[in-house]
C-alpha cells in the first residue's frame, strides 16, 4: 500500500545529501611534497600545503597545470600531455629526444640530453607561463644549440661537463621567472654521421702511430746519447792512461840515460853515443813487428848509422851493462858498501 510522503522529511533528506556532497567537495587532503593552487571566483586565493584542507565548493576551485612527459618506445619518444591539479614539488627529470646541432666546424651531430628541474614557486609556474614543461623543454633545446654551436667537434667531446654547466647557467635566469629551478643538465649521447665517425677513427689511429714513432725516436735518441757519453768517457780514460804511461816511460828512459851517463861519463861525445845506442835499440825492437806486416823489410839508412854507433859504443866501453857494472863496483870500493849490479838498457 502507498505510504504518505512527508514533505518535511524529504526536504531534510535532501539537505543532508547536499551537506554530505559539500563536505566531500570541501575536504581536500594534500599529500607530502605536493601543493595545490586555489582560485576563488577565478582569481588566485591561496596555496594548499600538505595535510587536510577545507575549501568552499563551487566557489573555490584548484587551478590545474599542464605537464608534458615523454615515453620512450624503442628508439622513439612519444609526448604525453596531462593536466594536473596537484603540483609536484619534487625534482623531475625530462628526458627529451635528441636534437640536431651544427658545430663551428660544420658537423651536424644529434645530441640526446636530460634536464632535471624543480618547481619552487607553484603560483608562478601556473600564472607566468602557459605551459611550464614545454617552455622549459624549448629553452633547454635552444640553449643547447647555442652553446654547442660555438664549439668544435673535438672540443665538444672533451668538454661535456663544461657544456652542461654552461647550459644550466644560461637557463637559470629565464626559468626562475617561471618559478622553476634548473638543478642540472646532462648531455647523454652524441651521435655523428658515419663518415665523420670513420674519419675520427682514422685520425685516432694516425695519432697513436705518431705517438709510437715519437716514443721510439726518443728512445733511440736517449740510447745514442748514452752510447756517445760512454765512448767519450772511455776515450778520456784511455787518453789519460796513455798520457800517464808515456810519462812513466819517458821518466824511465830519462833515469836510464842518466844512469848510463853517470857510468861512462857525461861528455858530449858519450852523450851522442848513448843516444845513438838507445835509438838503435828502438829500431831493433821494431824490426820484428815490421817483418810480421810484410814479406820484405826495408831498413832505413839512418838505422845502419845507429847500429854503427852501437858497435862503436861496444868497442869503446865493451857494453853499456859492463860499463855501468864497473862504475858501480868502483863506487862501492870507495864508499865501502856493496850493491847489486844495475843494468842499463837491454841489448838487442
Amino acid at each position: 500500500m502507498d505510504l504518505p510522503i512527508n514533505p518535511g522529511l524529504l526536504l531534510a533528506l535532501i539537505i543532508v545529501l547536499i551537506g554530505i556532497v559539500i563536505i566531500a567537495k570541501g575536504l581536500v587532503i594534500v599529500r607530502q611534497s605536493e601543493v595545490m593552487v586555489i582560485e576563488r571566483l577565478g582569481s588566485f586565493n591561496r596555496l594548499l600545503e600538505s595535510g587536510i584542507n577545507i575549501i568552499i565548493p563551487f566557489i573555490e576551485q584548484p587551478r590545474a597545470i599542464t605537464m608534458i612527459r615523454y615515453q620512450k618506445r624503442g628508439e622513439e619518444y612519444f609526448p604525453i600531455t596531462t593536466s594536473e591539479v596537484r603540483i609536484d614539488r619534487r625534482e623531475t627529470v625530462m628526458d627529451f629526444p635528441g636534437q640536431p646541432v651544427v658545430t663551428t666546424d660544420n658537423v651536424t651531430v644529434r645530441i640526446n640530453g636530460a634536464l632535471y628541474f624543480q618547481i619552487i614557486d607553484p603560483r608562478r609556474a601556473v600564472y607566468e607561463v602557459e605551459n611550464m614543461s614545454q617552455a622549459v623543454e624549448v629553452l633547454a633545446k635552444t640553449t643547447l644549440r647555442s652553446v654547442v654551436g660555438k664549439m668544435e667537434l673535438d672540443k665538444l667531446f672533451e668538454s661535456r661537463a663544461e657544456v652542461n654547466n654552461e647550459i644550466q647557467a644560461a637557463m637559470e635566469e629565464p626559468a626562475s621567472k617561471w618559478g622553476v629551478k634548473i638543478s642540472r643538465v646532462e648531455v647523454q649521447d652524441i651521435a655523428m654521421p658515419e663518415e665523420v665517425e670513420e674519419a675520427m677513427r682514422l685520425q685516432m689511429a694516425a695519432e697513436r702511430k705518431r705517438r709510437a714513432t715519437v716514443t721510439e725516436a726518443e728512445g733511440e735518441k736517449a740510447a745514442a746519447i748514452a752510447k756517445a757519453q760512454g765512448q767519450r768517457e772511455s776515450a778520456i780514460l784511455n787518453a789519460q792512461g796513455d798520457k800517464e804511461s808515456a810519462i812513466l816511460r819517458a821518466q824511465g828512459e830519462q833515469e836510464s840515460i842518466k844512469l848510463v851517463l853517470s857510468a861512462i861519463g857525461d861528455s858530449d861525445e858519450h852523450k851522442r853515443t848513448v843516444v845513438g845506442y838507445l835509438l838503435g835499440q828502438s829500431y831493433i825492437k821494431a824490426l820484428p813487428t815490421m817483418a810480421q806486416e810484410g814479406e820484405r823489410v826495408f831498413v832505413p839508412y839512418e838505422s845502419s848509422a845507429l847500429l854503427g854507433s852501437m858497435g862503436m859504443f861496444r868497442e869503446m866501453a865493451g857494453s853499456p851493462e859492463d860499463s855501468v857494472a864497473q862504475h858501480l863496483r868502483g863506487s862501492d870500493r870507495q864508499s865501502g858498501f856493496r850493491s847489486g849490479i844495475v843494468g842499463g838498457a837491454a841489448s838487442s
